[in-house]
């Protein structure tokens, strides 16, 4: 799984051999919306909202299925809305993907092996991964926000991580997960 922020909840995912776009018409000054979403499986507009609801406690990601039995043409990658502000894609062999700007959703088991997108100012960042490591301890979670409020979550994230990555996003910058 590859992630390219390029700002407020603007992002480009490599993921289950599929790309998917999230907020392309949000993206900022200079990032040209056309080339952003070229190649694009999925464009996702205002952070799924508009998306099929999934209940976030008690979904389960798919099981990689054996090479002789996929289905061809089947679509890898799956997204749902998490609720307000959230939303989650699952691509079988990668591990889920959470993206939240706006409220963490309630979370389930597959959430201790998830990778986690925050997007935010420093005190919103600090609340959602506050929220998050309150209630799992997901594999990675990655901040998507400016300087100071990278700088403000890991201050007030690292005595909680219990063995969760904390990684930043870099404006225009790939992440490989």
């Amino acid at each position: 799984m590859k992630l390219t922020w390029f700002g407020g909840t603007t992002v480009r995912i490599h993921i289950g051999g599929q790309i998917v776009v999230v907020d392309a018409a949000g993206a900022p000054a200079g990032i040209d919306a056309a080339e952003l979403v070229s190649g694009a499986d999925h464009i996702v507009p205002d952070l799924g909202r508009a998306l099929s609801p999934v209940d976030t406690t008690g979904w389960k990601p798919r099981k990689p299925v054996r090479l002789l039995d996929e289905e061809p043409g089947e679509t890898s990658a799956d997204c749902w809305s998490a609720g307000p502000g959230a939303m989650l894609i699952d691509a079988v062999g990668e591990p889920p993907l959470l993206l939240v700007a706006e409220a963490v959703p309630a979370l389930g088991r597959w959430a201790d092996g998830a990778v986690i997108a925050l997007f935010g100012d420093g005190a919103a960042l600090v609340g959602l991964g506050q929220a998050v490591l309150s209630a799992r301890a997901p594999r990675v979670i990655m901040l998507a926000g400016d300087e100071a409020a990278v700088d403000a979550a890991i201050a007030g994230l690292r005595d909680q991580l219990d063995g969760t990555a904390l990684l930043a996003l870099e404006a225009g910058l790939a992440l490989e997960v």
